[in-house]
């Protein structure tokens, strides 16, 4: 099975796929691998594959999208090491829970980034909220994708292969100017280590200790840093739309989850409790 996992990470890098789409298939059929007891996956039927994810979703109490995951995981590996179509959309996953992001005030975000005192680290999580990037966009985000001149940035191979343009905004840019000049990166924005791709686990550290330190109790992902970003957009009368564009969403129905935690329109309505005398 590791020989066909790695033939299988070989396809998915060949034909473009992301590191992290990568990363997530690995890891999904390395958990379906746990509870397979066969060692040639070629043999299985379509029938005991889909009573195998069935029983691991029940099992593991799997969220809907990672349900969804492994399922696309097994179909992909099947597909392009075996040339073999395995039915397992017929499988009902659990129904999608609906359940509103979590999201910073810009007060919050301002206090974040105040107290990440690390040039870098300040300049990582500033780059997320400033032009709403998923960690990965981060992290794959080189210089030379930078265009000051016409003050956008051009985010390449995003999730569904697609490229988008963002802002580039001037407070972003002045902070960027700054750590070039103390950094000196090559070619990606963020280096690592030995001069590699930032770590998405690395970043993810650096955001969780400028939480504590900045007194948010709140359980904060680095995909909170986008919604925030979203949100206040929305906020601040930007158009359901344009965010949409922005953020890289194919569907308008993802962006619209965003009216459900912007707070301009929630507070102005006056509760009647403020018309009885307590």
């Amino acid at each position: 099975m590791k020989k066909s996992l790695a033939s299988f990470e070989k396809l998915l890098i060949i034909k473009g796929y992301s590191p992290n789409t990568v990363s997530a298939y690995l890891n999904a059929l390395k958990l379906v691998q746990r509870v397979v007891k066969f060692t040639d996956w070629s043999t299985l039927e379509d029938v005991y594959l889909q009573d195998l994810c069935l029983a691991l979703f029940t099992r593991k109490q799997m969220s809907y999208n990672y349900q969804k995951q492994v399922i696309g995981a097994v179909q992909l590996f099947f597909s392009l090491l075996y040339d073999r179509k395995v039915p397992l959309s017929i499988l009902s996953v659990t129904r999608k829970s609906f359940k509103l992001p979590v999201v910073l005030s810009k007060a919050e975000i301002g206090n974040l980034l105040r107290v990440t005192h690390n040039l870098k680290h300040k300049a990582i999580l500033s780059t997320i909220y400033a032009m709403g990037l998923r960690v990965g966009e981060m992290i794959n985000l080189q210089i030379a994708h930078l265009d000051g001149e016409r003050n956008v940035v051009t985010i390449y191979n995003a999730k569904g292969k697609k490229d988008r343009q963002v802002m580039f905004p001037k407070s972003l840019k002045l902070l960027l100017r700054s750590y070039y000049k103390m950094y000196k990166p090559d070619t990606y924005l963020f280096n690592g280590k030995g001069n590699l791709q930032y770590s998405s686990s690395s970043a993810l550290k650096v955001l969780i200790r400028s939480a504590k330190n900045a007194g948010i109790t709140k359980r904060v992902t680095l995909h909170t840093v986008r919604h925030s970003f979203a949100t206040h957009l929305l906020e601040q009368g930007t158009d359901v739309r344009v965010i949409q564009k922005l953020l890289g969403h194919n569907s308008i129905k993802t962006t619209m989850i965003y009216t459900h935690v912007a707070s301009d329109q929630i507070v102005k309505v006056k509760s009647p409790i403020d018309s009885i005398e307590l």
